[in-house]
């Protein structure tokens, strides 16, 4: 899949900042709109508290047990609450008159004045106060109150969340950057690998071909064989460069014999492994009809940085890489097999990683490659079948069967 453009990038990084400030607004005015609900019930019982006053200072109220008004309204009143005559003169400073004030026992009288007085300017900018006009008019007053604890710490609450949230996702992308850095770094580093490690067969061909030359310039016919290797090699080098260019870019793809397709990487290996001086033996079997929609510059890059990775594995011992070709319901499973060193098993996912190596050359981006030529282009699967330490190894291609309309 081809990378995304700054545009694009810019547009998703834009829906995702109008959909993050759509959050934190719904969640600022909802829970507004909660502390609004808490303070009109809050208001509700001071009116109500207010009413009992009244009653309280009436004729009528003679002989009436007040112990309910007390117990089930005013104790249960967890709001800053201040009683006062018409001249803002506080009227009792315990009790019923002030509630839920923390007041300094070390305090003078006169600081304790000053102090509800301040208290009183306060509240009364928070809420309008709730007046009381006795029937007889012998005494007016007001009852001024603020917010609960609970109603201040929602008003506080959304805001601390999204400072949190903010907090957490700057440091998620700054990991997620420096993660995505190192990732690029790992990248570049092994393209530059890979490219070495690509070109570095037919460069070494091409080394030894010039030397077959200077030796056999007067045998004709030798000559003659060793410029058609040359020209091969010089395709490869040609091949390696397309294939380099259609990464990042949706590539072609045609019904292709895969037997026929993985057959010719094989025979260009087994015509320069002895240059290699390695002792291995590169087989293919399985179903030779198999037929699949592929591009081929860049299913045979596959392919071939299976058996480099294979080759590597195995090192200087005698070595075994078995590919075998077999058809399932729906797909066509391709196997290579190696008897090399083996993968921890843990790792198994991680050798797909870009950069991950544990070899000096090779696994540094072929199987990074691999895999997004496979999955992103092919639609297809690769992973690591079997492995076992110093036993050897088997990667497994599944692509789509190519059917016939």
């Amino acid at each position: 899949m081809g990378i995304l453009s700054s545009a694009t990038t810019t547009n998703l990084k834009l829906f995702l900042v109008i959909v993050a400030i759509f959050i934190a607004g719904g969640t600022i005015y909802f829970t507004q709109v909660l502390v609004q609900e808490l303070q009109a019930r809050e208001r509700e019982s001071v009116e109500l508290y207010a009413k009992s006053l009244k009653y309280v200072a009436s004729p009528e109220s003679d002989n009436v047990d007040f112990t309910f008004i007390f117990e089930n309204l005013i104790k249960r009143i967890d709001f800053p609450l201040i009683l006062t005559d018409d001249k803002d003169r506080v009227i009792f400073r315990s009790g019923i008159g002030v509630r839920n004030l923390e007041i300094d026992s070390t305090l003078s009288s006169e600081e304790i004045d000053q102090f509800l007085s301040d208290t009183i300017t306060k509240l009364g900018k928070e809420h309008k106060p709730i007046p009381i006009n006795y029937p007889s008019s012998i005494f007016s007053g007001k009852i001024y109150y603020g917010d609960s604890d609970i109603i201040l710490r929602l008003q506080y609450y959304p805001y601390m969340q999204i400072s949190l949230a903010v907090i957490f996702v700057l440091i998620a992308y700054l990991s997620f950057s420096h993660v995505k850095k190192t990732e690029e770094s790992n990248i570049w580093v092994g393209m530059a690998k890979e490219t070495a490690h690509q070109l570095g067969t037919p460069i070494s061909s091409l080394m030894g071909w010039a030397e077959m030359l200077k030796i056999n310039y007067e045998k004709p016919d030798t000559v003659l064989d060793t410029a058609h290797e040359m020209n091969s090699d010089l395709i490869r080098l040609n091949k390696i460069a397309l294939r380099f260019s259609k990464i990042g870019s949706r590539p072609e793809l045609k019904e292709e014999n895969l037997f026929t397709v993985i057959n010719r990487v094989i025979k260009y290996f087994n015509k320069r492994l002895p240059h290699t001086g390695k002792n291995v033996e590169l087989t293919l079997h399985g179903n030779s009809e198999s037929r699949a929609m592929v591009n081929i510059e860049l299913f045979e890059w596959v392919i071939e940085n299976l058996i480099k990775n294979a080759l590597d594995a195995i090192g200087d011992k005698k070595g075994i890489i078995d590919i075998n070709i077999s058809e399932a319901k729906n797909e066509i499973n391709i196997e290579v097999v190696d008897n090399g060193k083996g993968i921890d098993p843990k790792k198994r996912k991680e050798v797909f990683k870009p950069g991950y190596s544990t070899k000096r050359r090779g696994w540094g981006l072929g199987l990074s490659l691999s895999r997004r030529i496979v999955e992103n282009y092919h639609s297809g699967k690769i992973f690591v079948k079997h492995t076992v330490i110093n036993e050897g190894t088997t990667f497994r291609i599944a692509l789509k069967k190519f059917q016939k309309v």
